[in-house]
């Protein structure tokens, strides 16, 4: 049994060359409008409304790339804030109120880190946030 299509049936093929700074513009532009290629070729050719979509953002690689380094450095912060208080803690050293606020900063820092990365969140959106 033949497969059917919902498209309509062409046969007839378009053939043109294109510098590859001509190819490059064209594709370039079906993939802003977010169609194929030839499916730009026939909205151009039946004079459809073709509206490319552009984001603009102030997000780029270099401040994703600086948050990124930020939140490294929380957790290595983290990291030698549990070292100290498991030292506290091991030794039974008498230092109390040195267990406390240890303890309190590595509550605030984990604190921070959520903040910024909701902040961020909000800014940029959970997407790009998430790879972070």
């Amino acid at each position: 049994m033949p497969k059917t299509y919902k498209t309509p049936h062409r046969s007839m093929t378009v053939k043109t060359r294109l510098s590859k700074e001509e190819y490059a513009s064209f594709e370039e532009v079906a993939t802003l409008c977010g169609v194929s290629e030839a499916a730009y070729i026939r909205k151009a050719i039946t004079g459809a409304l073709l509206k490319p979509t552009i984001v603009i953002t102030s997000v780029n690689d270099e401040l994703l790339k600086k948050l990124d380094d930020l939140i490294a450095q929380y957790g290595k912060i983290g990291g030698n804030l549990n070292q100290i208080a498991r030292y506290l803690n091991e030794f039974d050293v008498p230092y109390n109120d040195l267990e406390k606020e240890v303890q309190d900063a590595a509550v605030d820092l984990a604190m921070l880190k959520y903040e910024v990365l909701e902040k961020v969140a909000a800014a940029i959106g959970d997407v790009q946030t998430h790879k972070l």
